[in-house]
């Protein structure tokens, strides 16, 4: 296990974050949820960058506060309030990350960076928000990294710099033995890149699911009052009052298929489940 979060807690104000995660080798995982929801503090605990009220936090199957210095080369980090300073050019940041990390890969960092038309010579406070996202990636990737952990990477680019990031992080997982954590507001690019999603509300983990059994069980039903009373709702996670009757949120939507086809189905997306299980009622 790369990354394990065990029942961690921890409170600011009347906030409290109490959850636990895992990160299987090989896995791109996904974190979602609203803002405010407690993502920002999961990563912070999850570096150690917080002192946590209860819980274990262990990386590289090691307790966080005993990794050796190799280990911590072994991380690649994007917070979304972090990066470079303003007065840094990409040529500068080069030469710091060659002495920071043995394994650096200059040229391979050089060579994306040209890739990604980001200037050279030009101070990283004269970039625009998107390019500054992207040094950010790029440099978290330089050095062979195992473990990735990713807060907002997209944001600010444009649907190109997006699907190019996209692949980008594709290929660096093709190795097989690294992981990467990442949080993102655009569903769809989450959709298409990770195995498995954690939503996460009011500092607690609500769902997690593989993202192809979230895209292909997972569904929506829209009954009318009469429809509703006379529903099997074994398979029903959320409810949702609506002008016709009820939207519900199902992870068996074959099953409904099959028995009651007369019922109007639509198959669940990221943002639809995100939706239903934060504002849905339980049953």
């Amino acid at each position: 296990m790369l990354l394990e979060m065990e029942n961690i807690q921890k409170t600011y104000g009347d906030f409290t974050l109490n959850c636990s995660l895992k990160l299987e080798p090989g896995y791109i995982t996904g974190l979602i949820g609203p803002n405010g929801a407690g993502k920002t503090t999961l990563f912070k605990s999850a570096l150690g960058l917080i002192s946590l009220d209860q819980g274990k936090v262990t990386v590289f199957e090691k307790p966080f506060d005993q990794l050796s210095p190799k280990d911590r080369q072994n991380m690649g980090v994007v917070l979304a309030e972090s990066g470079f300073s303003g007065y840094l050019t990409i040529q500068d940041i080069t030469r710091i990350m060659k002495n920071l990390y043995q394994s650096f890969d200059q040229e391979r960092f050089i060579k994306k960076c040209r890739e990604s038309g980001l200037p050279l010579n030009k101070r990283v406070k004269d970039l625009s928000a998107g390019m500054k996202g992207k040094v950010k990636v790029l440099a978290a990737m330089s050095h062979e990294a195992r473990l990735l952990i990713l807060d907002e990477p997209t944001a600010g680019l444009d649907v190109l710099a997006r699907e190019e990031l996209l692949d980008t992080i594709r290929e660096y997982m093709e190795p097989g033995d690294r992981s990467i954590l990442i949080s993102s507001h655009i569903s769809t690019d989450l959709e298409q890149l990770c195995d498995d999603l954690y939503l996460i509300d009011h500092g607690n983990i609500v769902l997690h699911e593989e993202t192809d059994v979230l895209l292909g069980s997972y569904g929506l039903l829209k009954v009318t009052e009469e429809q509703d009373w006379k529903l099997d709702k074994r398979y029903i996670l959320r409810r949702k009052k609506e002008a016709y009757g009820y939207r519900l949120l199902t992870d068996k939507i074959s099953f409904y298929r099959e028995n009651q086809p007369e019922i109007i189905m639509e198959k669940g997306s990221v943002d639809e489940v995100i939706t239903m299980m934060i504002r849905g009622e339980r049953l």
